[in-house]
């Protein structure tokens, strides 16, 4: 795998890319770097969660023994989403949490996702030091013995903590409105029934039967064509759609059309400022927001400050700058008034809470926000391929060519992805024929060198 840790955690191919070795080394070098500052007398007492994939039972065994071997505690939360993760550890007092979870990615990834007590993700300098300790120099990792060892419990009520945290954010007075729900198959299937229950709303679930290899399959935020036919056919007021471990949602409105990230902060946003509530009338996004949606924020008066990709990038600015709401184009929306991270099911009870208030369809809502032509083409590269692209004057070339044909009318962006062997050719403009030329053009270049 190379250096242990992406834009979000470590992540790989499970058991043979992202190793059980692997995960016991990272429960160790973890345990050790994220309890320096123990909370309790005793021991440190880390929390674990995962999603539903078979490979996060092998996985949660590997951080158990290595964690516990270190001399920490190790309080099991099941299957729960990655935000309730974040939100547990700061609610349970404990000096960190583990999420086991490849999030959107197809069954054969895992990954493990870190938070501190504070129940942020952490910075890069602590997840490099991490690393240090686990690459280069394990010999300061010391084990345990007799009855230093750490002891592990389950946390019986930790999905219904989190539900109720959740359900705190509302009003519970939402009964009119009829939704859908697509669980992937995921973290949500162990929440999302007692949440939309609890918020009194006329709702179906789908793809809440997880046996764990159908997360996200043909499912979820990543794969909404049913939901969108299913939406119209059962007459529903709305749909929401979480990933694999319910850190995203997207949305889909009374007409079958999605409502991605974009255009739900924009109308979150709005509503926000117009009730006072939105600080310094902004919103955190990333380069990847679509030019119709600085649109609509400009027109509304509102201000957008925008990031490198990558949710952790949004929350460094929201915090830096005191904004509390921001995300990803992808559904990833902070919350930072409630949340420390993205949270599918948090965003979902706010969208339903401001319909329920504003009494507008969502098609209504986002009727102003334009959609300009964008492509984004995913190319696979090999493992020699990585981290070369930005260096390679052919790909290089083809980028200048296509910024130069489109001037001031379009965009070109680039990069490569954190959590995956792939480079993101990404274009925007007016011209949708300009655009899909110019994105498979560059497209075509990188593969023709990186794979």
């Amino acid at each position: 795998m190379g250096r242990l840790f992406g834009t979000d955690g470590a992540r790989g191919v499970a058991i043979t890319e992202l190793t059980c070795e692997t995960a016991m080394n990272i429960g160790k070098a973890a345990a050790i770097v994220l309890t320096k500052q123990k909370k309790h007398g005793g021991k440190a007492k880390i929390l674990i969660g995962k999603d539903t994939r078979v490979s996060s039972d092998i996985l949660e065994a590997a951080l158990m023994a290595g964690i516990m071997s270190v001399g920490a505690d190790v309080e099991l939360l099941g299957v729960v989403p990655t935000p309730a993760v974040a939100y547990l550890v700061k609610y349970y007092d404990a000096d960190a949490g583990v999420m086991i979870s490849a999030s959107h990615n197809s069954v054969e990834y895992n990954g493990i996702k870190l938070f501190s007590d504070s129940g942020f993700k952490l910075p890069d300098e602590i997840e490099n030091e991490i690393e240090v300790l686990i690459l280069d120099t394990p010999e300061k990792i010391a084990l345990c013995e007799g009855c230093a060892v750490g002891r592990v419990k389950r946390a019986e009520n930790a999905a219904d903590d989190y539900v109720k945290h959740l359900l705190s954010t509302s009003d519970l007075s939402i009964k009119k409105l009829k939704v859908l729900v697509d669980c992937a198959n995921g973290s949500a299937s162990a929440t999302a029934k007692d949440l939309f229950t609890r918020l009194n709303i006329d709702f179906d679930l789908m793809y809440d039967e997880p046996d764990g290899c159908n997360i996200n399959e043909n499912c979820g935020s990543t794969h909404v064509e049913k939901l969108c036919e299913k939406v119209v056919q059962g007459g529903y007021d709305l749909a929401v759609a979480f990933d694999g471990d319910a850190d995203r949602c997207l949305a889909v409105d009374e007409k079958g059309k999605v409502v991605d990230g974009d255009k739900l902060i924009a109308i979150i946003s709005k509503y926000m400022r117009d009730k006072g509530q939105l600080r310094n009338d902004t919103a955190v996004v990333t380069v990847m927001s679509n030019l119709g949606f600085h649109t609509y924020m400009k027109n509304n008066s509102l201000s957008t400050v925008c990031t490198a990709v990558g949710d952790r990038y949004v929350l460094e600015e929201m915090l830096k700058s005191g904004y509390n709401i921001g995300g990803e184009q992808s559904g990833h929306i902070i919350f930072l008034d409630y949340a420390t991270t993205g949270d599918g099911q948090l965003t979902a009870v706010q969208l339903i809470t401001m319909m329920n208030e504003v009494k507008t369809s969502l098609s209504q809502l986002t009727a102003g926000i334009e959609d300009y032509p964008q492509l984004l083409v995913n190319v696979k590269i090999t493992e020699s391929g990585k981290n070369k692209w930005d260096k390679n004057e052919a790909i290089l070339s083809a980028i200048r060519d296509a910024e130069n044909a489109m001037g001031d009318s379009g965009r070109v962006l680039v990069r490569e992805s954190g959590t995956e062997p792939l480079v993101r050719v990404m274009l925007e403009g007016r011209n949708a024929d300009e655009v899909d030329y110019w994105t498979n053009k560059i497209a075509d270049v990188v593969r023709e060198q990186l794979c």
